[in-house]
């Protein structure tokens, strides 16, 4: 008799088309969410699905069965899981390495250009903050603010170009925000920067998983999680670096692979837990098998599905949306989320009064809310989610 995770595997392969109502058939069951909590926030830290889990626990059972062998040939095996993603990623598997998570990639990136205190690095008012944080460490950040309305693409790009002065050596910017659900570091963008001698530093941490060439444009450094839309364990990430600047990038923990250089010498770090980034490829794997294209055009239409109903209510406004996203963002009215504590305080009142998990975003006069498509969402979730909120806003 099957398992319970192989009757998953097999309701998978069967599975068909998505259905028009927007269920992805099989999609729940491939994930042990509570089904008491409407999950409208996968993007910020993902969920790991059965298989991929399944896969990270035989990896440890070998951990714990025979430490000697699995140590000794762990740096061997994360080349290896190295060359799967890089192939579903598009990279170069001699150009990446296998990272825990987007913060550390980070700092990685930077620390490979060698800033000093007066060198001037572009930063915008989306960045995520632990990475703002990190160039404010070692440069002068200068931040271009860019209004959550502008209308698309072209206008993002216009607004980041505008603010370059002669000093600018180097820019970080998300190739995809974080609370406003928008795409910054696009091609047309990286290829501008590039001719104006401006080193690029690209936060793709909802890139994997979501498009389908994250690595479009040829950043300088780019960064991203496999954990969240590449549906690999917690702890898995990529940090991509161009050719001149391999041999710069640090090893945060030297080790006996320090001497292999980029990108072995970043992924081994002695005697740790490495089941998340050797079972990480099975993550991407498992779109694949499900189809890329199919899962993203599925999560895209949940995710705008619900901001259409949020659109709703009275004093929500949708901020420009993009097809290739699985996220949508919308402002609140302008007395609700000013400030972080107001926004951390409202996004428990929605779980703990609605059931449903959402990041609620801070911003000066009226800050906003995100919701996200997988497939394990329903449209159910995300009118359970309009139906509340309204209420809690006329409350507020």
């Amino acid at each position: 008799m099957a398992s319970e995770d192989e009757q998953s595997d097999e309701s998978l392969a069967g599975a068909g088309a998505p259905a028009p109502a927007g269920a992805f058939p099989g999609g729940g069951e491939l994930f042990r969410l509570d089904a008491r909590v409407a999950h409208l926030n996968h993007g910020s830290f993902g969920a790991v699905p059965v298989p991929v889990a399944r896969a990270q626990r035989h990896i440890a059972a070998e951990a714990a069965a025979d430490p000697d062998a699995f140590f000794l040939g762990v740096g061997d095996r994360l080349a290896d899981a190295r060359a799967r993603i890089a192939a579903r990623l598009g990279a170069d598997p001699e150009g990446i390495a296998l990272v825990t998570n987007a913060t550390e990639a980070a700092h990685l990136a930077l620390d490979a250009l060698g800033l000093t205190p007066d060198d001037e690095v572009l930063v915008t008012d989306h960045g995520y903050g632990t990475v703002v944080d990190a160039v404010a460490r070692r440069a002068r950040p200068v931040t271009v603010p860019l209004d959550p309305a502008l209308p698309d693409e072209d206008a993002v790009r216009e607004t980041v170009l505008a603010a370059l002065t002669p000093r600018t050596r180097v820019a970080v910017l998300d190739q995809i925000t974080s609370p406003t659900a928008r795409i910054v570091a696009g091609p047309r963008l990286l290829a501008d920067l590039a001719e104006r001698g401006v080193t690029t530093v690209v936060d793709g941490a909802h890139a994997p998983g979501m498009l389908a060439a994250p690595l479009e444009g040829g950043p300088d450094l780019w960064f991203g999680n496999l954990h969240k839309w590449g549906y690999a364990p917690p702890g898995s990430a990529v940090l991509a670096v161009a050719p001149a600047l391999r041999g710069r990038v640090p090893a945060p923990v030297p080790s006996w692979e320090d001497h292999r250089g980029f990108p072995r010498a970043v992924e081994y770090r002695a005697t740790a837990d490495y089941t998340g980034l050797l079972a990480a490829p099975e993550g991407l794997d498992l779109i694949a098998a499900l189809g890329a294209e199919r899962v993203r055009a599925h999560n895209s239409a949940l995710a705008a599905h619900g901001a259409e109903l949020l659109a709703r209510l009275p004093g929500v406004t949708p901020l420009p949306g993009d097809d290739r996203l699985a996220l949508r963002a919308l402002r609140l009215p302008s007395r609700v989320a000013r400030t972080k504590p107001e926004a951390d305080a409202l996004r428990e009142e929605i779980m703990l009064r609605l059931g449903c998990r959402v990041l609620v975003w801070p911003w000066p006069g009226g800050g906003g809310i995100r919701v996200c498509g997988q497939i394990y969402n329903h449209p159910a979730e995300y009118e359970r989610l309009a139906r509340g909120l309204g209420s809690l806003l006329d409350g507020a």
